[in-house]
């Protein structure tokens, strides 16, 4: 499949200067870039988990998980 991709130039250069040190094109060295992130991104990925600011047991005062802003000011000490 064909497709066309932005990238920066200055990786791009690089990309090539290795795909030529290993005999290679540029397509391969991409195509085999991309199959090892997909093989190895999934399997190692861990699903994110949430949890609740407890002190004792207890939800902390003034913490309202349901308000983003809330916790935004929370987390930089302004709340």
């Amino acid at each position: 499949m064909k497709t066309t991709l932005n990238f920066d130039d200055r990786l791009i250069r690089a990309a090539k200067v290795r795909a030529a040190e290993d005999g290679d094109t540029l397509t391969r060295l991409i195509e085999r870039a991309l199959r090892q992130y997909l093989a190895t991104s999934v399997s190692t990925a861990r699903p994110f988990r949430a949890e609740l600011v407890v002190k004792g047991g207890q939800p902390v005062a003034g913490v309202n998980v349901d308000d983003r802003d809330a916790l935004y000011e929370r987390m930089d000490g302004r709340g």
